[in-house]
């Protein structure tokens, strides 16, 4: 057992889905997933946001799920999936699959929240397959001095907190790239999953694990 337990945030999420996907988000996860084929791991897969845009060309997808409401969340949504979606209980920094055995791997708004961003990119550069996809969609600190020192001070102090680990002031981007994944494509742009939330800098793109060396180089 990986569980996470963050019901609060959970509910809180799950309430806000119907209102991310009214302003776009949809379209965000369907560029995120555009081509993908083989075998997929997600890792965070949330209440499963992401299954139903998977395109026909993926064989299966790993969908870990940590957090026992989400991933209740995640199996129905499983079920009407229209490609083959296994959903286990599993943590980021942990990933249940072997070396180089998957064709691509996903994160979409997790990487704020893994206690270890750095061990839990080395799980993904593990099980990559030499050549395979990181496709990552991230909210990340902002570039303006002023936000930045904001999203710090929120990380420091009650935001991880209140939303299930969530840091706003991570670099991602820098972090993907440290963990020897090789960028191809990156778009930076603001998005509010409400109304009433402050929009915040994503970023959206392609990693490639390199060819050649070891699953832990």
């Amino acid at each position: 057992m990986n569980e996470v337990h963050h019901p609060l945030f959970a509910r809180m999420y799950m309430r806000m889905t119907s209102g991310r996907r009214n302003r776009g988000e949809d379209e965000h996860r369907e560029r995120l997933l555009a081509g993908l084929s083989g075998r997929v791991i997600e890792v965070g897969a949330g209440n499963g946001l992401n299954f139903p845009l998977y395109p026909p060309t993926v064989d299966k997808v790993l969908a870990l799920e940590p957090e026992a409401l989400l991933r209740k969340a995640a199996l129905e949504a499983a079920a009407e999936a229209r490609v083959k979606v296994e959903v286990v209980d599993s943590v980021a920094g942990a990933l249940p699959v072997a070396d180089a055995s998957q064709d691509a791997g996903v994160a979409s708004l997790v990487l704020c929240s893994v206690p270890d961003q750095e061990w839990a990119l080395a799980e993904l550069r593990r099980v990559i397959k030499p050549g395979g996809e990181l496709r990552f969609y991230e909210h990340v600190i902002a570039n303006r001095p002023v936000a930045s020192r904001l999203m710090r001070l929120a990380d420091a102090t009650i935001w991880p907190r209140i939303a299930g680990g969530c840091h706003m002031a991570r670099d991602t981007g820098a972090a993907i790239e440290e963990a020897g994944f090789a960028i191809e494509r990156i778009e930076r742009f603001g998005f509010s999953p409400a109304a009433v939330v402050p929009s915040t800098p994503h970023i959206l793109g392609v990693a490639r694990r390199p060819n050649g060396g070891s699953a832990a180089a």
